[in-house]
């Protein structure tokens, strides 16, 4: 259950921290005081959308917190969620917490203070706290809402999970199929894929080949020029008359003379010229065999330059370089191999779709009689809520019709109402009210919750547009659910806030020029209560006899 939530400059909110009780608790407040802001934060906190505009005007982020106490039959698999990702989760205690920062540029989430995905904040929420908003109730006018709710119920849920795979993967199987056969080549295609496939093939080139021969034509081309001038160098380093290595030899007789008369004045620029004329030597030799190396046969440079005519002709027809044409003729081999194994794809393509409409088939028969067979049991129990909550002569009816298959399987559920007796059942979205459909979705919601092992339900507005003796109803049921489950209701009856556990009430004042929301809990609530039902002394009597037949 939610033991603890903190919220830190949030909207209105500057700070604000609520202990909430195991059972039936309540927030009231009058309208505009930011029990929606209160609301949002929680929904925020369960893996909402992060809004940066919620951040207080001055604020540099908003923070909410939530401590909860995984009860002891959920925390194996909360354990498992969270073992996946790292985060660390105490058993023996079943404690948690959830935070969730937001600032202008990020939002950070944490798990017993281990940052974690929104994902994972998402999916451990929703374990902990089912949290209907306000005027969800009007979901179920929709009858895909409605047989959503009965397969709930019925624990159908991995049925319907596996149905909606099946679907899912028939459709992608039909739509990879209808793509195969757009792309199947005609007989003409079939023939020009053949004629690329050949004329590649025939020059059958090499990644880097046209590198290596243009080089060689190009060295072939100058192949007069190269030789003359390594000859050139070759002469002027070593060979001509007065080369640097004959003046080098000069210069080092020279300099070996200083030495004899003072070793110290040229021994070291000896050695340094020794070492030049050794390098020059050296150089000589390399730049000779330059030449040696343009020995071209003439034979080998025509054979290069007659290949890359022929890759020229191929890039001129199909791409600018070698890699793209061997990926074209890579692709076109793949077409036409596909092109003349059509008849075996398109035969596998049907028996995987025979085998997938067969297995949906089953899938969908199987979920239409477990649905047929137990919705009685769905909707008495809902009819003996219903009662419950003010609808002492109604009547609630299923109607099967069937359906075009959809991951839902082939069945269409409308629920049949009727408030009064005398009157022909109709569907929701003909006949109910506002009011009506508030209280069939707390008759729907009492019962779900009944079968269901989230800890933590929270009800915005549960009770809009009822009153009277209805509402008392309303609240003897919440009071009861909350003997089960912990129960968070934002109301705006007395008749139902005189019923709860822990009253907390949510104020708006202006403190320094700034509107803040505060919300605290009432250690006495008569005052709270008498102001819901209009104020003054009577208001204030009617209050303590609520408080009193509690």
């Amino acid at each position: 259950m939610l033991t603890l939530i903190k919220i830190t400059d949030y909207a209105l909110i500057e700070e604000c921290e609520l202990e909430f009780g195991s059972s039936f608790n309540v927030v009231t407040g009058e309208s505009g005081a930011g029990k929606s802001i209160l609301m949002g934060a929680v929904a925020f906190l369960l893996g909402g959308r992060a809004d940066r505009s919620v951040i207080r005007t001055g604020c540099s982020r908003a923070t909410v917190t939530g401590c909860f106490t995984v009860p002891e039959k959920m925390r194996s698999s909360m354990a498992e969620l969270l073992d996946e990702a790292g985060v660390p989760f105490d058993i023996q205690t079943g404690e948690l917490s959830l935070r969730r920062v937001i600032t202008p540029n990020a939002t950070r989430n944490f798990i017993n203070d281990t940052p974690a995905g929104a994902h994972l904040i998402s999916l451990a929420g929703a374990r902990l706290i089912d949290l209907h908003g306000a005027n969800e109730h009007l979901s179920l006018t929709s009858p895909a809402r409605q047989l959503e709710l009965l397969d709930h119920y019925l624990g159908l849920d991995d049925l319907c999970n596996e149905c909606a795979q099946i679907y899912d993967e028939l459709r992608r199987l039909r739509a990879e199929k209808e793509e195969f056969n757009s792309c199947l080549p005609t007989a003409a295609e079939m023939e020009h894929l053949e004629s690329t496939i050949a004329e590649i093939d025939a020059v059958s080139p090499v990644e880097g080949e046209e590198e290596q021969l243009v080089s060689k034509q190009r060295t072939g081309a100058n192949a007069k020029e190269i030789i003359d001038t390594a000859n050139q160098l070759a002469n002027m380093l070593n060979e001509a008359e007065n080369s640097i290595a004959d003046q080098l030899g000069t210069v080092c007789h020279k300099l070996s003379n200083l030495a004899s008369i003072d070793e110290s004045l040229a021994s070291e620029s000896l050695a340094e010229c020794s070492d030049i004329q050794y390098r020059v030597s050296e150089l000589a030799r390399n730049i000779s065999a330059i030449a040696d190396k343009v020995d071209i046969d003439p034979e080998e440079l025509a054979s290069a330059e007659a290949r890359l005519a022929e890759i020229f002709k191929l890039k001129r027809r199909y791409a600018p370089d070698i890699g793209m044409i061997l990926e074209i003729r890579s692709k076109a081999a793949e077409k036409l191999e596909a092109g003349r194994n059509a008849e075996s794809k398109l035969a596998e393509f049907e028996q995987k779709e025979q085998q997938l409409s067969k297995k949906l088939d089953g899938v969908c028969r199987k979920l239409a009689a477990a649905r047929r067979e137990n919705c009685e049991k769905f909707t008495s129990s809902v009819a003996e809520k219903l009662q419950a909550v003010g609808f002492l002569k109604s009547e609630i009816k299923a109607h099967f019709t069937d359906a075009p298959c959809s991951p839902a399987g082939t069945d269409k559920l409308e629920l049949l109402f009727s408030a009064n007796p005398g009157e022909t059942p109709a569907p929701l979205r003909k006949i109910a009210s506002s009011g009506e459909l508030s209280r069939l979705m707390l008759a729907l919601k009492t019962v779900l919750t009944d079968s269901d092992e989230i800890p933590t339900v929270i009800f915005d507005e549960i009770d809009m547009n009822i009153g009277g003796e209805t509402a008392n109803r309303v609240g003897a049921e919440l009071k009861a659910l909350g003997r089960k489950h912990q129960i968070l209701c934002i109301s705006h009856l007395a008749q139902v806030a005189a019923q709860a556990d822990r009253h907390f009430q949510v104020t708006k004042q202006v403190t320094d020029g700034r509107t803040v929301s505060k919300a605290v809990m009432l250690t006495n609530s008569e005052t709270e209560l008498a102001r819901m039902l209009g104020g003054g002394d009577a208001a204030l009597e009617h209050a303590k006899k609520l408080k009193g037949s509690k």
